[in-house]
């Protein structure tokens, strides 16, 4: 029981019975820096269900907190702000509990039902860009979060390896590509493929600029261009099981596939399990048909099947064509049936797309809910903004995206040249200096993603994201590495205060803030699994980092004379480490010992 938990239970009791009222909650709030105390308890919520001055009924539970309980050792009240100031012991005594615990703020498995985390679930046209980097750290993280709070996580992805964009580049490869490939040119097999993406594009434009000069409408060039009429029929062809159409499939995806998985070793993430949407576009159908027998959906005269959401705030939906073939719903529909099929204990999903697709997903879950599956109650999606550079948004089609790889490579670049600049490894190897340069431009680029709230649309700055001073990611590996070296030099092995030896020691107001912190990160970890938000984990490591780095510059860790005292900061200092570390793997951020 931490402390909110302690003072909310024994408000509850202070309440009952001073005045016969149950209260359902308790509000909190840390105490101002202008006033005395460590936590204050918000009393005009208290009003609903107390008849009463505040200021009066705040110094009756006061009273009776600080009777009651050994950890309160004072209080004031400033308007409808109970104050309370807590003992050190508590925090000391705190702190002796978690210090030789390595897994503190992870929570074992408590749910017997697990969920499902998609997110990447790239084109096979082209490579993985900065859009897709968002969508991986935030995917990856939430899974990462999700998992310690205490739930059993599947990962996956399913790869959009089929339609028409997947067979414009191919055919742009077949008519223009010489029998290229990754092994002649050198190239990754998804940097390959998108290259004969964007040479599709090119010439598509040049034939339609054509129609348009020989005299046909826009509409009607874009829609009878050479290029689109031939994609439009290798796609038929791939169909209908065309075996050449087929092979070159196999072989372009297969070079893309190789390509992808180097990315995310890159990049640091992973999945349970692959689906493909040329495995899956055919789903969905026998459950359309269910619920047209049980009066869900509805077929028009032209055959066509919809559903009317109207009642709901929504519009009339259509789940399949009057041909019979599926629309993206349907195949969504299929594929998140298919999946509790797979994994039985699946209790509900979350979805890494884009807020482009915030109404597909409303409609895709309430269609769900109408269908009667019980974790359709369960089901997210992570809505998340774009991502632009300085120089403005990126189009896949034009060949302007920024590419995942070579932002990776960007990112140990701009590492390496403000590490140089700072010189701040004097004594490295090349080769030490190389794996560090990576560590730190990768913990840039996840940190300066991952701590913006997953809404809210990023400008990306990649230099201002390698800063090591402020609200960065270096900033935090250089707090971590720095107690690294507190450590090393203190040297003291196993030693550790007895819980007698704590009790006795008087806190420095900035230890007391320190263990404040540690104490409030497993909650951090549950708020931030219940709002799929790394950027709680993140900026909760930032605040704690600065407030390290405050007692840092303020008090004297291996110069402090008393021997108990020392051996309590030094005790201090690595649980602070460890907090960073344990915050930053959530992150899928690595750690320097030395920097």
């Amino acid at each position: 029981m931490n402390l909110e938990q302690l003072l909310s239970k024994k408000v509850k009791e202070a309440v009952a019975s001073i005045y016969d009222q149950t209260l359902p909650s308790v509000e909190f709030q840390p105490t101002r820096k202008d006033f005395e105390g460590d936590i204050t308890v918000v009393v005009f919520p208290m009003l609903r269900y107390i008849k009463g001055n505040p200021v009066q009924i705040g110094n009756q539970i006061g009273e009776h907190l600080k009777t009651e309980l050994d950890e309160v050792i004072g209080f004031n009240v400033i308007k409808g702000f109970l104050n309370l100031v807590i003992g050190d012991a508590y925090y000391t005594s705190f702190f002796d509990s978690i210090k030789d615990s390595n897994t503190y703020g992870r929570h074992s498995v408590e749910n017997e039902n697990a969920i499902l985390v998609e997110y990447s679930s790239p084109n096979t046209n082209k490579p993985l860009h900065l859009g897709h980097i968002r969508n991986n750290l935030l995917g990856y993280s939430v899974a990462e979060i999700l998992k310690a709070s205490g739930n059993k996580v599947y990962k996956t992805q399913i790869i959009n390896d089929r339609g028409i964009h997947i067979c414009k580049s191919m055919l742009a490869w077949q008519i223009y590509g010489n029998g290229e490939t990754p092994e002649g040119t050198g190239l990754k097999g998804d940097k390959l493929a998108g290259i004969y993406y964007v040479k599709f594009d090119q010439v598509y434009k040049t034939e339609v600029k054509k129609l348009i000069e020989e005299g046909k409408d826009k509409a009607t060039a874009e829609r009878e261009a050479p290029m689109l009429l031939k994609a439009q029929e290798m796609l038929r062809k791939w169909e209908a099981g065309d075996a050449e159409v087929v092979e070159l499939w196999k072989k372009m995806n297969g070079w893309v596939y190789k390509g992808f998985d180097e990315t995310y070793a890159n990049l640091g993430v992973n999945f349970d399990k692959l689906y493909y949407e040329s495995e899956t576009y055919l789903l969905g159908k026998d459950v359309i048909a269910e619920g047209i027998a049980n009066g869900i959906f509805y077929r028009k005269e032209d055959g066509s099947v919809w559903i009317d959401l109207t009642e709901e705030g929504l519009d009339e939906k259509i789940v399949l064509r009057a041909d019979g073939t599926a629309v993206y719903m349907t195949q969504d529909i299929g594929t998140a049936i298919q999946r509790v099929k797979d994994f039985p204990d699946i209790g509900g999903m979350v979805y890494t797309v884009g807020n482009e697709q915030d109404y597909h997903f409303k409609v895709l879950f309430l269609i769900l809910k109408k269908l009667g599956y019980s974790w359709a109650q369960h089901l997210y999606h992570l809505s998340y903004g774009m991502v632009d550079l300085p120089e403005g948004k990126m189009k896949s089609r034009e060949g302007t995206v920024v590419d995942a790889d070579d932002l990776i490579d960007e990112m140990t670049n701009t590492a390496a040249k403000i590490s140089q600049e700072l010189g701040k490894l004097d004594g490295y190897s090349e080769e030490e200096r190389q794996k560090l340069y990576r560590i730190i431009g990768l913990g840039a680029l996840k940190y300066y993603i991952l701590k913006v709230d997953p809404k809210k649309r990023i400008l990306f700055n990649p230099e201002e994201s390698v800063d090591f001073q402020g609200n960065t990611g270096p900033f935090i590996q250089y707090t971590y590495a720095r107690i690294q070296s507190i450590l090393r030099k203190a040297d003291l092995g196993t030693k550790h205060l007895t819980d007698k030896q704590a009790d006795g020691i008087a806190l420095h107001p900035k230890e007391k803030e320190i263990i404040k912190l540690l104490e409030s990160y497993p909650e951090t970890v549950k708020l931030a699994a219940e709002n799929y938000s790394p950027a709680l984990i993140a900026n909760y490591t930032y605040d704690l980092v600065k407030e390290f780095n405050s007692f840092y510059q303020q008090v004297s860790i291996l110069g402090e004379p008393e021997e108990k005292i020392r051996v309590f900061r030094v005790q201090l200092a690595k649980k602070v480490g460890e907090v960073i570390k344990s915050a930053f793997q959530l992150l899928g951020i690595e750690v320097p010992l030395r920097m």
